[in-house]
């Protein structure tokens, strides 16, 4: 037997960009500065959560194992267990999902997910070379051991490898995730054009949803230590026009790529929680859902294809539920880049993708650009990949409910050749 699961609340800080340093946050204040509004406007003790689990792929030296280190931030308790997940962008969904099949087996009544990342503090790091220089040095005995290890020093150990650049290569591959949307839009045939067209309607999307209000019950506003406050997703750009797009180059696949820093998601600092409940739960604790968690995905792929996980975890999840794409009322897609996003949508629309990869009898079917990432995503708000795969299950069932829709699927692409979906309803 299982039980139904509900997503009662969430809350998540701006997503701010990074400006060349570290930002004022590490994951772990991210977590706290939007974990403490939201749970003090709930009606029951914070320490009746049954468990804690934040997605964190670049973990700070400093917060080891993060997910506890917030817990206790926010005053769950000294035995709280908390641990933190890490499957690169599809972390912050993953909290959500364990959370999910927790509650749904029986285990677990109420748990804490989240996705946190803090972008601007990835790690320079030394050169393998560098390394082995400084282990010989540490090891040498005697001055006349020391003047010999000194000997190998060179001028390019002192001139680090940006972690963020490694880590968002893919080490199967040797691909960096801008070259595998670059091998999509190539498959797709998506012309830079579009590609820009859809980052220019992302930004606008963004800030109407800032200037209407739609965000305000989702994003909290966050506090630094020096008393700044920062009330909104610093990314975005209002007046974003294809003239503006069009002056980049391409930054990948020079000189005649289709991805540039215009048309991709921004590195970006952030956090997102969501409070996943049993329906002895919110009964228990007078609690108004906001959706029912209905069904999860997860699918794997070519690495040098991982942008089509969307695809190839959500087509499954639809026809299990016996859906249409008609159906689905919402879409939220991660926007990891234009082209990448664009792809998805055409390889839904290719019959003959459809059938040789997701085994149907022809296309799946066009989403309608209007319900597809009504609010912007990742080009205009930023990609920290903890925490985005939880952001956008939030944002969903926050649009569902302002447009009065019943169905969503949240989805996105994972590093790695990876992909996730679930499947969402409204209450």
């Amino acid at each position: 037997m299982t039980r139904p699961v509900y997503l009662v609340d969430g809350a998540r800080t701006p997503f701010l960009k990074a400006e060349g340093k570290p930002g004022p946050f590490t994951p772990v204040d991210l977590a706290v500065q939007c974990g403490r509004p939201l749970l003090a406007r709930q009606p029951f003790d914070r320490q009746l959560f049954d468990l804690v689990i934040l997605g964190c792929v670049n973990v700070i030296a400093d917060e080891m194992n993060p997910a506890r280190v917030a817990a206790l931030r926010l005053g769950l308790g000294e035995e709280m267990v908390a641990f933190t997940m890490q499957i690169n962008c599809g972390s912050g969904m993953q909290s959500i999902d364990t959370a999910y099949r927790y509650v749904r087996d029986g285990s677990h009544d109420m748990i804490l997910a989240g996705g946190a990342e803090a972008l601007s503090h990835a790690p320079l790091v030394l050169r393998s070379s560098a390394a082995e220089w400084f282990g010989q040095l540490a090891q040498a005995r005697g001055p006349l051991e020391q003047a010999k290890a000194m000997t190998g020093l060179r001028p390019e150990f002192f001139k680090p490898v940006i972690g963020l650049e490694r880590g968002l290569t893919d080490p199967i591959t040797d691909l960096n995730m801008g070259q595998t949307a670059e091998v999509l839009a190539h498959r797709f045939n998506i012309d830079r054009k579009t590609a820009d067209a859809y980052a220019m309607e992302s930004h606008h999307r963004l800030a109407r949803a800032q200037n209407e209000g739609w965000l305000d019950d989702e994003v909290m506003p966050a506090f630094d230590r020096d008393g700044n406050a920062y009330d909104h997703d610093t990314g975005v750009r209002p007046d974003s026009d294809m003239d503006g797009l069009a002056k980049p180059k391409a930054a990948f696949e020079k000189p005649y790529g289709k991805v540039t820093a215009g048309n991709s998601s921004q590195i970006t600092d952030g956090a997102s929680w969501v409070i996943v409940a049993s329906e002895q739960a919110v009964e228990e604790h007078g609690l108004t859902p906001l959706a029912r968690i209905v069904d999860s995905e997860w699918a794997a792929l070519d690495p040098s294809v991982m942008g089509l996980g969307p695809v190839l975890s959500a087509t499954p999840l639809v026809q299990r539920h016996n859906l249409s794409v008609d159906d689905v009322d919402l879409w939220e897609l991660n926007e990891a880049f234009a082209a990448q996003v664009l792809s998805c949508v055409a390889a839904w629309q290719d019959d003959a993708f459809c059938r040789d990869v997701l085994g149907l009898d022809g296309a799946f079917g066009a989403i309608d650009r209007d319900r597809l990432n009504v609010d912007g995503g990742a080009i205009s708000l930023g990609h920290p990949v903890g925490t985005s795969g939880n952001r956008i299950v939030l944002h969903l069932v926050n649009a569902m409910k302002r447009q009065g829709h019943k169905t969503g699927i949240a989805t996105e692409c994972i590093g790695g050749g990876l992909g996730g979906a679930m499947l969402m309803e409204a209450v």
